[in-house]
């Protein structure tokens, strides 16, 4: 993770005005009888939007937010739009669960005054912070990757295990900061068994290398009776831990990364080291480092290199992108940054079928989208530049800070909107995204924020991942989307509502998730779900329905005010035969959970 990874919105490929729904204009007749409503508020939100003239009023030291000339919409009229999932319409793929996945990297305050500190007053035994791990149960993490990151590829796993009285204090030079080395392997197994989550293990490809994997590969999973396996059982953690998906380095083509390569470097050692894991462990999934981002100046040849020649023994390949308003070249550019993400999506996928073409295989290749989110990388980029001008002056022989404040951004409801939509974006095409992890879980770039011996609190962005990762379920849909569309410099024309639906035939429930990212205009949507089995005899039931809007789409939480922002409950209105009808505001996300 680094500056370079942060995906200013572009066109990948062919560029131009992307294809998609038609625009709506004057009101259709024949759509079904009129909505009756079956889901007006039942309680009080935790916190309704105020209702203000204009487009927000400066709050909390934000200023107000007035459209610029290129945020204007192409429609200016509240145009109705559909969602629609008919009965021809095919599952996209099931839902995996690492979808749901997250990234804990020792830098900054994610680890040490994050999910780690002993001397808190919610720490237990282990010295693990127990409101932050109740948050990270609430959010529905089903896996995390660790322990980097850039982080990685100076780091000596062996550093980190046995008694902590006896660990090595190390500089980390990835973020120029003191590694204490109180969290380590043994201890993120334990915090990982009480989160209730996978472990996404990543070795280090820079100073390292693949006999060291494989003594990290012995210790993690080997059965007692071996040297390593041994130390782990000494160390008291007697079962192995059964970690199975591993990331074979982190961002190996950036030139900030220890030990950088070149795409035929890394081609070589992820092949050796990726073969030799799997003759230790066959039933390994693994994860081939992919260009860090997609303006890296090796992208797509660094994929179709590293994929032809290592094919045979990874599973995964990784996706590294990350976006952000003051990256975009408007308001509206950035509420579509989704579309850069399926551009993304799509030429990786490309280059996965081409390295199975060539190696004659019958496999496909995965995506891992293992770092997604919002990243302010300008304000890193800013802080990174004065410590280089300082750092180059004479020598520097001054301790190294240890878990110092980096990257604790504070989000903002567009902000939130805009991951509502990557999500989406990422379960419409689960049949190649096999695997994502929003980066990061705590403090740095996070959802949840930590005080120092103080109380813990949701961020904006909290909200949409936790009701996708906790009611998306079963089969994922594409519906078609008939919407009116808004103009973006960087995309041409693009939708203004985006939307999916998850399906689980078992418990007869699903979820639709839907955002509306036009940056001034509100939307009537009607959902049609008759073509989901049996919707049309059994009908369809809204059990439950939550929006995140506010009229000021800068606002946010803080840790003094921890609940400005929440989601409120939204009216929906039955419309029979299979469908229900809301009112999108601009700048809006929203999800209904449904049953037959």
């Amino acid at each position: 993770m680094d500056e370079a990874t942060t995906n200013v919105p572009q066109t990948i490929g062919d560029g131009g005005e992307n294809g998609g729904a038609h625009v709506v204009g004057e009101r259709e007749a024949g759509r079904g009888p009129a909505c009756e409503p079956v889901h007006e508020p039942t309680c009080e939100p935790t916190r309704e939007p105020e209702h203000r003239t204009g487009h927000g009023t400066a709050r909390g030291g934000d200023a107000g937010f007035v459209p610029s000339p290129a945020d204007t919409p192409v429609a200016s009229a509240p145009d109705d739009a559909r969602i629609v999932l008919s009965p021809a319409d095919a599952p996209v793929a099931d839902v995996p669960a690492r979808m749901f996945g997250s990234f804990v990297e020792h830098v900054g305050r994610c680890v040490y005054g994050g999910i780690y500190e002993p001397d808190h007053p919610e720490a237990d035994e282990d010295g693990f912070r127990r409101d932050v791990l109740d948050l990270v149960r609430e959010l529905g993490v089903t896996c995390v990757r660790y322990p980097g990151g850039n982080f990685v590829s100076n780091y000596d796993w062996k550093d980190g295990i046995g008694p902590r009285e006896n660990r090595p204090v190390r500089r980390d030079l990835a973020w120029h900061q003191t590694e204490t080395n109180e969290m380590g392997i043994d201890d993120f197994h334990r915090w990982s068994r009480k989160a209730g989550t996978e472990i996404m293990l990543a070795v280090n490809m820079g100073t390292r290398g693949m006999a060291d994997a494989l003594e990290e590969l012995e210790y993690v999973n080997g059965a007692p009776g071996t040297a390593w396996a041994d130390r782990r059982v000494a160390n008291g953690i007697p079962e192995p831990m059964g970690v199975s998906m591993w990331c074979i380095g982190n961002e190996m083509d950036g030139p900030w990364q220890v030990g950088h390569m070149s795409p035929e470097e890394y081609a070589d050692a992820v092949e050796k080291t990726a073969h030799a894991m799997k003759l230790a462990e066959s039933g390994l999934e693994l994860v081939a480092c992919g260009s860090s981002s997609a303006h890296m100046p090796t992208f797509v040849r660094w994929e179709r290199t590293v994929l032809t020649r290592a094919y045979e023994h990874i599973d995964f390949v990784s996706c590294h992108a990350y976006y952000y308003e003051r990256g975009a070249r408007s308001m509206q550019d950035y509420l579509a940054s989704s579309e850069d993400m399926i551009r993304f999506i799509a030429t990786v996928a490309a280059c996965a079928d081409d390295a199975r073409e060539a190696n004659h295989g019958d496999k496909d290749i995965a995506l891992s989208f293992d770092e997604w989110g919002v990243w302010y990388s300008d304000v890193w980029n800013r802080q990174e530049a004065q410590w280089k001008a300082a750092a180059s002056q004479g020598l520097h022989c001054e301790p190294w800070p240890k878990a110092p404040h980096l990257l604790e951004d504070i989000y903002t409801v567009a902000d939130a909107v805009v991951e509502g939509s990557l999500m989406i974006t990422l379960l419409k095409h689960c049949d190649r995204v096999r695997s994502a992890s929003r980066a990061q879980l705590v403090n740095v770039i996070a959802p949840i924020m930590a005080q120092e011996g103080g109380p813990a609190w949701r961020q904006t962005t909290f909200y949409p991942f936790a009701e996708a990762a906790r009611h998306a379920r079963g089969v994922a849909y594409a519906p078609y989307v008939e919407s009116p569309r808004v103009r973006t410099e960087a995309f041409g024309e693009v939708d203004a509502l985006d939307a999916v639906v998850t399906w689980d035939e078992k418990s007869r429930s699903g979820l639709l998730l839907c955002v509306n990212r036009d940056v001034a205009q509100a939307h009537a949507v009607r959902v049609d779900l008759s073509g989901l089995p049996g919707a049309l005899d059994e009908g369809v039931r809204v059990r439950r329905a939550v929006m995140l809007h506010d009229e000021d789409p800068h606002r946010r939480n803080t840790a003094e005010r921890p609940m400005e922002v929440t989601p409120f409950e939204p009216s929906v209105r039955a419309c029979g035969d299979g469908s229900f009808a809301c009112d999108m505001p601009a700048v809006s996300w929203m999800a209904v959970e449904f049953a037959l």
